[in-house]
């Protein structure tokens, strides 16, 4: 997958990621299991921001 994204676009993605939680995830999930799918998805996406440089606080 690639992704074309500038530095706001970015930093924005990051701040969302970072700021999601299990309640937003479970909320937009069928079943917990997929919420649980959607959590491993957002945290390897949270560790590529993280290599890139955006790693918000």
């Amino acid at each position: 997958m690639s992704l074309q994204l500038d530095e706001n676009e970015t930093m924005a993605l990051a701040q969302l990621v970072k700021r999601l939680s299990w309640s937003d995830l479970r909320g937009c999930a069928v079943s917990d299991e997929e919420a649980w799918v959607m959590k491993s998805a957002i945290e390897k996406l949270q560790q590529a921001l993280r290599e890139e440089g955006y790693a918000p606080r």
